[in-house]
């Protein structure tokens, strides 16, 4: 369902989460009161539940801080503005992760940024949807192109994990983790992913896009589907008036020097740091290659970024992709 203009204006309009009569409603958009209470329902469709209530008229359940360009661009540092070519933000859209991948199809260059407000199918590890109800969390995507080919990027994922660390630090929000390979963790449940899709050639020029979904406040209707335990950041820092802009700001400060230097730093730059932060060392765990189980105990990585997992016989295996279950996971 794609979000007309008149249902970006409701939202707007009720973002501060207080109420407004369907008559003001009905003078600011040009309409009538019953088109607005039509248009209203639209609202639960994206994942913004919403009270309406005679005399009083519509009120979302939460204020909304709506994404803004200039917000963001206020809180970039130089280095990161210098990075970037181009900077756009969708009400909707299918995937920013398959936008960017189109885009690139026509040559886009790097440096392209992608934020969406709701995703209708945003896209997780192994085919898996990513959660996105509107105005509620970041989702973003960022192109890159390099020179030396798909290997010479190996580990980038990690190193983003690393960046997406420290820009929640900066944020205030401590008690985080990284979970082989891709996921940012908090008290044992899962906070953010990152998804990187590359294309090229194997030993020439090949573009990667870096996909970042982060929990801010996720509501318990739209996480029902959701098959893993995961938190947001207003649980894990009790408030609930963190900035959206302001956390986009930092991530985008934090992540693009790493993706813009990672051919020439590798992995190494950022091992010591993950590894501060593997919350799957020492842990009990499956990995599962397709449906094929490995049980062992996870020994944390080696230095390309790879799995170590002590299998029962006592023999360490090294493994370059998988998904990793832990604690019942």
């Amino acid at each position: 369902m794609a979000i007309s203009d008149k249902q970006k204006q409701i939202i707007s309009l009720l973002a501060d989460g207080q109420f407004h009569s369907g008559t003001e409603l009905s003078d600011v958009l040009g309409v009538s009161r019953s088109a607005i209470w039509k248009q209203s329902h639209f609202l639960t469709a994206v994942g913004l539940p919403f009270s309406a209530v005679s005399g009083k008229g519509y009120r979302l359940e939460r204020p909304l801080e709506l994404l803004d360009r200039q917000c963001i661009e206020q809180s970039l540092s130089a280095k990161a503005k210098n990075l970037i070519s181009s900077f756009e933000i969708h009400q909707q859209i299918d995937s920013t992760n398959s936008y960017l991948m189109e885009r690139a199809k026509d040559g886009a260059p790097s440096g392209i940024l992608c934020f969406a407000e709701h995703q209708s199918a945003g896209k997780g590890r192994r085919g898996r949807q990513w959660v996105s109800p509107y105005g509620s969390n970041i989702y973003l995507s960022m192109l890159w192109r390099f020179q030396q080919g798909p290997a010479a990027i190996s580990g980038l994922s990690l190193a983003i994990g690393v960046a997406v660390i420290r820009a929640l630090k900066q944020f205030g929000v401590e008690d985080l983790g990284l979970k082989w390979p891709n996921d940012i963790y908090s008290q044992g449940k899962k906070l953010g992913g990152i998804l990187v899709e590359v294309s090229g050639e194997t030993d020439g020029p090949c573009l990667a896009v870096i996909g970042l979904g982060l929990n801010v406040f996720l509501p318990e209707p739209e996480a029902a589907s959701i098959t893993q335990a995961w938190t947001d950041l207003s649980k894990i820092s009790g408030r609930d008036d963190l900035s959206r802009n302001e956390l986009a700001a930092n991530v985008l400060n934090e992540c693009l020097p790493v993706i813009a230097e990672f051919e020439s730093t590798g992995l190494k730059a950022y091992l010591d740091e993950w590894r501060d932060y593997d919350c799957l060392k020492q842990k009990a765990a499956t990995l599962y290659i397709a449906n094929q189980p490995f049980d062992g105990i996870v020994q944390g990585i080696d230095d390309n970024g790879m799995l170590l997992i002590e299998r029962p016989d006592g023999q360490v295996q090294t493994f370059a992709s998988g998904e990793v279950s832990f604690n019942g996971e």
